[in-house]
């Protein structure tokens, strides 16, 4: 592994590597002449997202479930990094089926982390969320402080931190955990009944139709563009602070937007495409069951111990994120 926050030359299993996380890594990886294995069963992730990747001989598609031990095993051997994208997102998708939420994030995350403890794998960085905060009203959201989970996605989510931590205890294994706020950006899916909100809207703004603001629209989020995320995760797999061992971290720029303000912001953005989307009227639904009401990151402790140096604001990651999903979706 190297120093710096570039992963090259290294053999990185990344786990839902189709999916719109981990397809954006994956794509990095290559460029950096990394062998990478991707695992992932397309429940979520899409086959378009590593089409490309297909015919590279550093890529290896692994298409299985991690919820199978015997493929995790598989997936891990000779790997030297593993990044675990792989999960069920959507706290209304939770709420709709706690099981397979479980199942997938908590039975799958335990399975993957022994894979990885057994073949020895260097480091397993992992995918945590923003979501383990819960009901507290503190803000910013600092790593040591979190409140109880809203939902069977959150609590899934926090399991999985108390699991890495153990597993650095008792196995001595090297586990990095990054809680991501809000993520978006290129290859987001926007046709998924649990699409994330900026793909879900900008596709029904380019259709003329209102998105739905679920509450009063002064909710707040502290979104993250996937620039940042892949950052997040190089710098994670490269480090070599003690500091950083078995330890979570906020990746998020910092920043606190209202869904009001970044709608108006889409449509101004999207307007320049098609003027006849200024003219779009938006609407207002009920507030949804398990949404934190505002969210906003410290990402101190990240900048101070792996690096972190986030380059992208939302503002400039929605400019770069509407010309994809405008060519993507006309």
């Amino acid at each position: 592994m190297q120093s710096k926050g570039i992963l090259h030359d290294s053999k990185v299993l990344v786990t839902g590597g189709a999916g719109f996380i981990g397809s954006n890594i994956v794509d990095r990886l290559l460029k950096q002449n990394n062998k990478v294995v991707c695992l992932d069963n397309f429940s979520t992730g899409k086959r378009e997202n590593i089409k490309d990747y297909l015919s590279d001989s550093n890529f290896t598609l692994i298409e299985g479930d991690i919820r199978d031990l015997d493929t995790c095993r598989k997936a891990c051997e000779g790997m030297e990094v593993v990044l675990h994208e792989a999960a069920l997102g959507s706290v209304p998708r939770s709420i709709n089926d706690p099981i397979t939420t479980n199942a997938v994030n908590i039975g799958g995350f335990l399975n993957m982390i022994v894979a990885a403890r057994d073949a020895k794998v260097k480091r397993f960085v992992y995918a945590a969320s923003s979501s383990t905060y819960g009901d507290s009203k503190t803000l910013p959201k600092v790593e040591e402080n979190i409140g109880k989970p809203l939902s069977p996605y959150a609590i899934t989510k926090y399991v999985d931190e108390l699991y890495a931590g153990i597993f650095g205890k008792i196995y001595g294994m090297s586990t990095i955990g990054l809680r991501y706020f809000n993520v978006f950006g290129r290859r987001q899916d926007p046709e998924s009944a649990y699409a994330a909100v900026f793909p879900k809207f900008i596709k029904a703004l380019l259709n003329h139709k209102s998105p739905i603001i679920y509450g009063d629209g002064k909710q707040s989020r502290d979104f993250t563009y996937i620039e940042n995320v892949i950052q997040a995760n190089e710098l994670a797999a490269t480090t070599t602070n003690p500091e950083a061992e078995n330890a979570v971290f906020n990746v998020a720029f910092g920043e606190s937007n209202s869904l009001n303000d970044l709608t108006t912001e889409l449509v101004a953005y999207l307007s320049k495409f098609d003027p006849e989307i200024a003219n779009v009227n938006i609407e207002y639904g009920p507030e949804r069951l398990g949404d934190i009401r505002d969210s906003l990151a410290s990402i101190d402790k990240a900048k101070r111990i792996l690096g972190y140096n986030p380059q992208f604001n939302v503002h400039q990651g929605l400019k770069e994120a509407i010309e994809w999903y405008y060519e993507y979706l006309k």
